[in-house]
C-alpha cells in the first residue's frame, strides 16, 4: 500500500507529504468554538464501547513480536488477518493505543506495563540509521522488507522525519505511562536528533535554505529528499515541535513554515493576508478563504493533516484565537463539503484504504495549498478558485473515512458522533467486536474490508481525549514543550 506521496510545492523549496482532500467555496456560516465531549454524561458509555471495540483491533493487529501491523483484514469469518508490514508509525499507534486502554480502564496497569515492554524490546532490535527508524520493517520479525509483501517490488530504506516523529511520540507516551520503561526509552531517543532533517535558513539562498525539515533520505544512498516540509498546518509538524522541544531545532525553524505559499506562487488559492515579523523572521501570514471563512490551509485538504497534532500538543488551548480557530473553521469546512457542496449525506475525508482496494489520499481540494490536490472522492473531482462550484452529481464515488469524524470531536461532538452513527445504520461500517471499518463509499455502499493502524490509533487517541482529557498529552504539556514550543503558538497571529 502507498501510504504517502511525495508532493513538491512549485517554485518554493517548501514541500509537503501529505494524504487526500476535495472541497469547493460557498458563503459564511456560523464560526465553530472547541467544544468537549463531556467526560461522563449520556454520550460516554458509547465512546466507551467504541473505544473498547477499537482497542481489539490493535490488540489484533499486534504480532507475536510485539509490533503493530500495517492493517488487518477482517472480511473473513475468522481472526482477522494481518498484514506482513508495519511502520514507525504504525508502531506509534500501538503504543498510545495501549496507554490509552490502560487510562480508560479496558486493560489493567500490569497489562499495559507487559505490553509496553513487550513493545519496546522489539524496537530496540530494529535496524536504525542516524538514530532513527527505516519506513518499513516485517512486523513478525522486525526484519527490514526490501521486497513489498504480495508484489516483490522493492523497497528502498528510507528514514521518514514523519513516520519517525509518531514512533517518538507513541515512545514518549509510554515512557511517561511506564516509568520503569524511562531509562530504555531515553537511550533509544537518544540519538534521535532532528537537526539530521534540517536545513538551516539561508537569507541568501531562501529556497535551498529554507529553514525547514526534509521530507526524509535514502539511506543506501544517503541522499535526501528533493523537498522540504514547508507546510505549517499538516502533520509533519509534530517533527518540529519535537526537535524544537528537544533542543536539536532552533525555535525560528517554526517561523519559517508556510501558512500559505506565498502570494506570487501558484496554489489552490490566491491568499490573503501580509508580512509580519516574528521573533525577527519575516512570515507570510496567510489565509485561505473557504464559504466565508479565513482559514490556515492544510497542504492537501484532508483532516488528519490538520487534526492528528492537536490529539497530544494542545494547540487549541495554547493558541485559541490562531490553531484553536482555524482548526474548528477546518472542521466546517469538512462538514459543509460533504453535507451540502458534494451532497453525499455524510462527511470526513482523510487518506484512508480505497473501499474496492488500494489506498488514496481524500479530502477538501479548496482547503488545501496544492493545486488538483486531494479530492473527497475516488473519481478525484477537483474544484477551481474562482469557478463555480460542480454540481454535486459530479461527485461520483465519493469516500468518507469514519477516523475523520473522530478528529472532528472536539470541535463538532453532535455532528460526528450523529455522522458515525449514521454511516454505520446505513452502511454496516461499524465492525462489533473491531470498531469502524476504514472507509465507506457512500455512493455504492461498500464498505472497506480493512482497519489501518494508523487510523484506528487516531480514533483511539481521539476517544481517549473525549472521555478523559489529556491522557496522551502529559509529555507534551512539559520540559521544552512548555518552555519552547508553547510560547511560540501563544505569539502565533493566524491573519484569520
Amino acid at each position: 500500500m502507498d501510504r504517502r506521496t511525495f508532493l513538491t510545492a512549485a517554485g518554493t523549496g517548501a514541500a509537503a507529504l501529505s494524504l487526500g482532500a476535495v472541497a469547493v467555496p460557498s458563503a459564511g456560516a456560523a464560526q465553530l468554538t472547541q467544544s468537549s465531549v463531556p467526560a461522563q454524561g449520556a454520550g460516554t458509555p458509547l465512546l466507551m464501547r467504541w473505544f473498547r471495540d477499537t482497542y481489539r483491533s490493535i490488540e489484533a493487529m499486534t504480532t507475536d513480536f510485539g509490533l503493530a501491523t500495517d492493517k488487518i483484514d477482517v472480511s473473513g469469518s475468522g481472526a482477522p488477518v494481518q498484514s506482513r508490514q508495519t511502520s514507525p508509525t504504525n508502531i506509534g499507534c500501538g503504543l498510545w493505543s495501549t496507554v490509552a486502554a490502560a487510562g480508560l480502564g479496558v486493560i489493567s496497569d500490569a497489562t499495559m506495563k507487559r505490553r509496553l515492554e513487550h513493545t519496546v524490546r522489539a524496537v530496540e532490535k530494529l535496524e536504525r540509521h542516524h538514530g532513527f527508524w527505516l519506513n518499513w520493517y516485517d512486523a513478525h520479525d522486525g526484519s527490514v522488507l526490501t521486497q513489498w509483501p504480495g508484489t516483490g517490488d522493492p523497497v528502498r530504506p528510507f528514514l521518514s522525519s514523519v513516520d519517525n516523529a509518531w514512533l517518538v511520540a507513541g515512545l514518549r507516551i509510554a515512557a511517561d505511562a511506564s516509568p520503569a520503561l524511562r531509562p530504555r526509552i531515553a537511550r533509544i531517543l537518544a540519538t534521535a536528533d532532528w537537526s539530521y532533517y534540517y536545513t538551516p535558513y539561508d537569507p541568501a539562498d531562501p529556497v535551498a535554505g529554507p529553514g525547514q525539515l526534509r521530507g526524509g533520505a535514502w539511506t543506501d544512498t544517503e541522499e535526501f529528499t528533493g523537498h522540504h516540509y514547508g507546510a505549517l498546518n499538516t502533520e509533519p509538524r509534530m517533527a518540529s515541535y519535537l526537535g524544537i522541544a528537544d533542543g536539536s531545532l532552533p525555535s525560528e525553524h517554526y517561523w519559517h513554515m508556510l501558512r500559505t505559499m506565498l502570494p506570487e506562487h501558484g496554489q489552490e488559492q490566491h491568499p490573503g493576508g501580509s508580512y509580519v515579523a516574528m521573533d525577527g523572521v519575516r512570515v507570510w501570514q496567510g489565509h485561505y478563504t473557504h464559504r466565508g471563512r479565513k482559514i490556515v490551509p492544510t497542504w492537501g485538504g484532508s483532516m488528519f493533516e490538520a487534526l492528528m497534532v492537536p490529539l497530544f500538543v494542545p494547540e487549541p488551548e495554547w493558541s485559541p484565537r490562531s490553531w484553536g480557530l482555524t482548526h474548528a473553521r477546518y472542521v466546517r469546512s469538512q462538514i459543509e463539503h460533504g453535507m451540502e457542496e458534494a451532497e453525499y449525506g455524510y462527511w470526513g475525508f482523510s487518506p484512508a484504504n480505497i473501499p474496492e482496494g488500494g489506498y488514496q489520499e481524500y479530502g477538501v481540494d479548496a482547503i488545501g495549498m496544492q493545486v488538483d490536490g486531494y479530492a473527497s472522492n475516488t473519481d478525484r473531482t477537483y474544484t477551481e478558485d474562482g469557478a463555480p462550484l460542480p454540481p454535486a452529481s459530479a461527485f461520483t464515488n465519493g469516500v468518507v473515512t469514519p477516523h475523520a469524524s473522530f478528529l472532528a470531536l472536539p470541535y463538532a461532538p453532535d455532528e460526528a458522533v450523529a455522522n458515525l452513527r449514521a454511516l454505520d445504520r446505513d452502511f454496516g461500517a461499524y465492525h462489533d467486536g473491531y470498531g469502524f471499518r476504514d472507509s465507506v463509499n457512500v455512493g455504492t455502499g461498500r464498505v472497506s474490508d480493512y482497519m489501518l493502524a494508523l487510523d484506528q490509533g487516531m480514533i483511539a487517541a481521539a476517544l481517549a481525549q473525549a472521555i478523559r482529557p489529556g491522557l496522551l498529552q502529559r509529555p507534551f504539556r512539559t520540559g521544552g514543550f512548555q518552555s519552547k514550543v508553547r510560547p511560540l503558538l501563544a505569539k502565533e497571529r493566524f491573519s484569520i
